[in-house]
């Protein structure tokens, strides 16, 4: 047997795992524990939503709490996800812990009173104000900062979404649209095995979502892929890039003009969740309100139901991407991508009956395609599909992901996001 030392390579990339491994391990636990209890608490507040509908009443006043929690114990935790990017990127100045307890505390407060978002910011967030602390202790060098910050996003996204191999892919892909670092490859991908596992192990469960088989109509014998229904996902994919487009454009729009014409700051959030429950009852019904999983009442449109025939109407994605924009522009807190899901589930459905393939099939590929749209992380929505939905399909996530990926425009949700290579293939 050889001595290590007379092998640098192998010493050092022993010694890197061994040290990433001690210090990933307890992060991820602890990352993968305070998931499992912000999704507990997100359930409870569902439910308790469900059974006292009246308390939609109460958003404008939540939206208060809200803000004055941020105005005086926020600081920069306000810039959320994007304060983790640009951190980053560029080491300095720092996550701080309060931002999990804050965003926790916050997230819970939206969806208790019936604001449109998701969870996705929340579980990042958390990682990454964790993985900060983390760094500040054991006086990490800038390179290590960056490293671990990276799977701290792995470890709350994985175990948010029961995805972590998504969840440390995605972690790489967000930070710079057309470049991929690997340096952190092997931390996020523990984080995320980690986190999914410790939350897994507190007994929560995540919502299965299954595509059925299909038969394919093969027009060569030795090409495996039915050509009609190539061409109808790359046109559902453009629809989904373009969905995923209006939603990062919009929601930009009422944040920047809400700033702008409300003078008094914490009215911002009274007027959306005056909106908010106003477009509530012009239109009847209280789908398009808080997470959107599963529905108040069984035929309801969720984004469980998406998956099947009659599970949306023609316009559900719309007054999703509405209520959403909406609730996140004016303040309130929470993530983007599950709201995405159910926007892209639910034009699946309606594109599906359009075009007359499975329904199951287009809700999948619009679940993951306008996430990758909007998130400009077309290979992490491609594994996602995979550890959702199964590998059956993977040509076509990959066809749709990569189409809305292209078709999404610029820029997405996440401004700190680096523009590293065009769309095009032009550098910049």
């Amino acid at each position: 047997m050889f001595p290590l030392k007379k092998n640098p390579s192998v010493y050092f990339i022993l010694r890197h795992l061994l040290k990433w491994t001690v210090f990933i391990t307890p992060l991820a636990a602890a990352i993968g524990s305070l998931v499992a209890l912000f999704l507990w608490l997100m359930d409870w507040a569902t439910q308790f939503r469900f059974l006292h509908p009246w308390i939609l009443f109460l958003l404008p006043v939540s939206g208060i709490v809200i803000y004055f929690l941020y105005r005086f114990a926020g600081k920069n935790a306000a810039a959320g996800n994007n304060l983790i990017i640009d951190e980053i990127h560029q080491p300095g100045g720092g996550v701080p812990f309060r931002m999990a307890p804050l965003v926790l505390i916050g997230t819970i407060i939206t969806h208790l009173f019936g604001g449109s978002a998701g969870r996705e910011g929340t579980a990042v967030q958390m990682g990454g104000s964790l993985a900060a602390l983390l760094a500040r202790k054991a006086k990490f060098s800038e390179a290590d900062v960056q490293i671990i910050l990276s799977a701290g996003i792995a470890a709350g996204f994985g175990a948010v979404f029961g995805t972590p191999l998504t969840g440390a892919v995605f972690a790489m892909e967000v930070l710079a649209i057309g470049q991929l670092k690997y340096n952190a490859l092997l931390p996020c991908l523990m984080a995320g095995i980690i986190a999914d596992i410790t939350c897994s192990a507190w007994g929560i469960h995540h919502t299965q979502y299954q595509i059925a088989a299909f038969a394919a109509t093969h027009q060569i014998a030795f090409i495996k892929i039915d050509f009609l229904l190539t061409l109808k996902v790359i046109l559902a994919g453009i629809a989904f890039g373009l969905a995923s487009q209006l939603f990062a454009k919009l929601t930009h729009t009422i944040q920047k003009t809400a700033a702008s014409f409300i003078a008094v700051k914490w009215l911002i959030p009274v007027v959306g969740g005056v909106l908010v429950i106003a477009l509530t009852y012009l239109l009847g019904t209280r789908d398009y309100l808080g997470i959107g999983i599963v529905s108040d009442y069984p035929n309801g449109v969720s984004l469980v139901n998406a998956f099947h025939a009659g599970g949306a109407t023609s316009w559900s994605w719309f007054w999703k991407i509405l209520f959403t924009a909406i609730t996140l522009g004016t303040g309130f807190k929470g993530g983007e991508v599950t709201p995405l899901f159910f926007i892209g589930a639910t034009l699946g459905n309606v594109l599906a009956v359009f075009f007359g393939v499975p329904v199951d099939l287009l809700a999948g590929l619009g679940f993951i395609a306008v996430f990758a749209g909007a998130t400009n992380t077309p290979l992490a929505c491609t594994l996602m599909g995979v550890e959702l939905f199964g590998g059956g399909n993977l040509l076509y996530y990959a066809i749709a992901c990569f189409t809305a990926y292209y078709f999404s425009g610029k820029s997405g949700i996440y401004s700190s996001q680096r523009m590293v290579v065009e769309k095009v293939g032009v550098e910049v």
